[in-house]
């Protein structure tokens, strides 16, 4: 690796597995010491041995905003400073129109719209000049997609807090993008399927509607990641980077 991070203190949230683990290996693997956080204790333990010594596991869901407290507590005292935010936990679920239920909205909301808020929000007194703030999007949010509105209309909220953000933290050096993945062949996209059998056809589906022919890896995302929190990014700001093989570009 070529040491872009070396130094930097960054936090990725929702990191014990799929995007967020393979962009928390990759941040620490350019030298950054990288905190990571999950709703689960076993999974983030594993998800640190996996890391390394560069990463520190903290428990925390990012819908609660005292768990967000806990969180930056511990970081403002063990480090003092924020260099790198990869906004990353969320998540949603399929329910078509005539179906969708108030536990699901407020479920998907709290995770992709509140916790994202809420987490930006309480990481900003540590967030300095050059710091880099990375928000996971999607490319359903530019986007139709059956049975996905209510996981759709949360990424869209979440591109328009990018836009709407680097207005607010105009002059203080704070840069704020999205990612906006396609189709990744994660654990929560196969776990939407249901079986092994009907994940592994919504793959080869999903790959037949890529220009590229395949779905993406989380490491793809990742390395996506690295540049916008690394100095090769410093003129990069409120943008929208699709990682998606061409998929919502035609």
């Amino acid at each position: 690796m070529s040491g872009k991070l070396e130094g930097k203190i960054a936090v990725v949230t929702g990191g014990t597995t799929g995007i967020g683990l393979a962009t928390a290996a990759r941040f620490a693997a350019e030298g950054a010491r990288v905190y990571v956080t999950g709703r689960r204790q076993s999974e983030l333990d594993a998800a640190v041995a996996v890391i390394g010594e560069r990463a520190t596991g903290v428990r925390a869901d990012s819908s609660k905003l005292d768990d967000l407290d806990r969180l930056f507590a511990r970081i403002d005292a063990e480090q003092g400073r924020v260099d790198v935010l990869f906004v990353n936990a969320g998540g949603g679920s399929l329910l078509p129109l005539g179906a969708i239920t108030e536990a699901q909205y407020e479920d998907t909301f709290g995770r992709n719209v509140r916790g994202v808020l809420f987490t930006v929000q309480k990481a900003l007194p540590l967030l300095g000049d050059g710091a880099s703030v990375i928000l996971t999007s999607s490319t359903t949010s530019v986007k139709g997609t059956a049975a996905f509105s209510v996981y759709s209309a949360s990424k869209a909220a979440v591109r328009n807090f990018v836009r709407s953000w680097i207005l607010d933290v105009k002059g203080r050096g704070i840069r704020v993008n999205a990612i906006s993945p396609g189709p990744i062949d994660t654990p929560g996209l196969r776990e939407l399927a249901g079986t092994p059998e009907a994940a592994q056809g919504l793959l080869d589906y999903l790959a037949s509607q890529v220009p590229l022919g395949r779905v993406g890896t989380p490491d793809e995302i990742g390395k996506a990641a690295v540049f916008l929190a690394s100095d090769d990014a410093s003129f990069v700001n409120g943008v929208e980077l699709f990682v998606d093989g061409g998929a919502a570009q035609v």
